[in-house]
C-alpha cells in the first residue's frame, strides 16, 4: 500500500558553539554556515526506506530562513520527492511551541498524509518537544525512538518498533501518525548525481511564506512564542589537568590511584 510521507526538517548552524543573542534570547546565525540537522537525516532515510518497501512519495518539510533552500535541494539530492521550505519574517525566532504551530498548518495543507517523521532533537536546541507538539496540534499519535516500522494493511495501521536502554516495544498507531526515529538508528544514504539534476532541472521546492498559509501572526513567531528567556550567559571554559599513572603491571594499584584521584576532585 504506498503511503504518503512528510519529514520534518531543520537548518541548523554546523556548530557545536552556539552564540545567543543577549536581547531576544535567540540563536545568532550570521557568519555560522548551516546544514540540515544530522538527526534529521536520520528521519529521512527513515522516510525513503518505507517508500523504497511500500511505494509512495516523501515530501520534506523545513521551517527556516530562505538559505535552507540548499539543504532541501541536498535532500532531493538523496531521494526526497518534494520539498517545502515554509519561510517569513513573521515567523522568525520562534520558539517550539510557535514553530509547531505553524508546521502543523502547513501539513494541513498537504494532507491526505499517512505518516509525519522527525528526527530524534536537533544540534542546536535538544528540546525533541516537534515530533509531539506538531502530532498533538493535529490530534494524531506519535511514539518515539523509532528503530524500525511496517504498514499493516488489514486496518491501515504502522507497527513501530522503539528501542530503550533496557528493552525493545512494539506499538501498533493508527494511520495517520507520527513516528520520531531514534538518533543513529541508520546510516542516510549519500545524494545521486541523477537525483541532484532533478532538484535543479525539476525543481521541486516550493517556497511558503504567510501569503500562502494566512496564519494569525499573533500565534507565529516571537509574538507567539510563550518562552521567556530570561538570561543567557557565555559556555564556561573547563580547566584541563593531565594526570598519569604509570604501573601498566599493576592494575590493583592503578584502579586504587584513579579511585584516590577522583575522590580528591570532588567526584567519587
Amino acid at each position: 500500500m504506498p503511503i504518503n510521507i512528510i519529514v520534518g526538517v531543520k537548518w541548523v548552524p554546523n556548530t557545536t558553539v552556539v552564540n545567543v543573542d543577549s536581547t531576544t534570547g535567540t540563536l545568532i546565525r550570521e557568519g555560522v554556515p548551516s546544514i540540515i540537522n544530522p538527526h534529521d537525516l536520520n528521519g529521512v532515510e527513515f522516510a525513503l526506506r518505507l517508500k523504497e518497501k511500500y511505494g509512495g512519495a516523501v515530501t520534506a518539510v523545513a521551517m527556516s530562513p530562505p538559505a535552507a533552500r540548499s539543504g532541501l535541494e541536498f535532500l532531493i539530492g538523496m531521494g526526497v520527492d518534494r520539498g517545502v521550505l515554509i519561510t517569513d519574517r513573521a515567523f522568525a525566532a520562534a520558539d517550539t511551541f510557535a514553530t509547531s504551530y505553524v508546521l502543523a498548518k502547513a501539513v494541513e495543507m498537504l494532507f491526505p498524509v499517512d505518516l509525519l517523521i522527525f528526527g530524534q532533537e536537533t544540534i542546536d536546541s535538544s528540546t525533541s518537544h516537534i515530533g509531539a507538539q506538531v502530532s498533538s496540534w493535529l490530534n494524531i499519535p506519535y511514539v518515539y525512538y523509532v528503530t524500525d516500522a511496517q504498514v499493516m494493511e488489514d486496518n491501515h495501521r504502522l507497527r513501530v518498533e522503539r528501542s530503550l536502554e533496557r528493552q525493545t516495544e512494539i506499538y501498533d498507531l493508527p494511520m495517520p501518525c507520527t513516528t520520531v526515529v531514534s538518533m543513529k538508528s541508520n546510516t542516510p544514504r549519500p545524494v545521486t548525481m541523477q537525483n541532484k539534476f532533478r532538484a535543479k532541472l525539476q525543481k521541486p521546492i516550493e517556497i511558503w511564506t504567510n501569503e500562502v498559509l494566512k496564519l494569525d501572526t499573533s500565534r507565529t513567531g516571537l509574538r507567539g512564542s510563550p518562552t521567556v528567556v530570561s538570561r543567557s550567559v557565555p559556555t564556561p571554559s573547563v580547566p584541563r589537568k593531565k594526570l598519569m599513572f604509570d604501573g601498566r603491571e599493576k592494575p590493583t594499584e592503578a584502579a586504587k590511584w584513579l579511585l584516590d584521584s577522583l575522590s580528591k576532585e570532588g567526584i567519587a
